[in-house]
């Protein structure tokens, strides 16, 4: 590969990086090309993005990250595949479904909003990852819930007032 080739793929690797916002590097070394292509096929029908790049390029594209990634320079040794995703927990739950069948993937490290992790110990923690939609929407639903309580409480106390007035209406008639 010349120089050339090498730093657009670098440069391609960055904004792909940037535009996801979340990946992780995983091991498929050793796997039978019928195995990879089924995981590139489950892959796309998850909408996560996968690329088998040399460990010395995702190094350089990790460095024009914004952020400290070089945590994640360690682990760049063997064979590595990249998982792109939207979402912060796709692939972790794709990888997790993977593993009921094999070994592999292994999950090296992850990197979700610029925090990373290192580690395959910790794919059933990336598992229980919400998305940022679903904390919002819980946000949202721990904000509503005392407003629902103060109408309640405030039409329940309506109803009983009156009530009570009725009553000391038909009482003096």
């Amino acid at each position: 590969m010349r120089k050339e080739e090498k730093h657009e793929v670098v440069s391609a690797l960055t904004e792909r990086m940037k535009a996801y916002g979340n990946f992780y590097i995983t091991d498929t070394s050793s796997l039978s090309v019928a195995k990879i292509n089924s995981i590139r096929r489950k892959c796309f029908e998850n909408e996560i993005g996968i690329q088998v790049v040399k460990n010395t390029l995702i190094k350089k594209a990790l460095e024009q990250l914004d952020g400290d990634t070089s945590p994640l320079f360690d682990i760049l040794k063997g064979s590595s595949s990249i998982m792109f995703s939207v979402s912060g927990n796709a692939p972790a739950k794709l990888i997790k479904q993977l593993r009921k069948t094999g070994d592999k993937p292994v999950l090296k490290a992850a990197y979700i909003d610029s925090t990373v992790f290192i580690g395959d110990q910790l794919l059933d923690t990336l598992v229980n990852l919400k998305t940022r939609e679903e904390l919002i929407g819980d946000i949202i639903g721990l904000l509503q819930s005392p407003a629902k309580n103060v109408i309640s409480a405030l039409q329940s106390g309506g109803n009983k007032l009156a009530g009570i007035v009725k009553t000391l209406q038909e009482r003096q008639g």
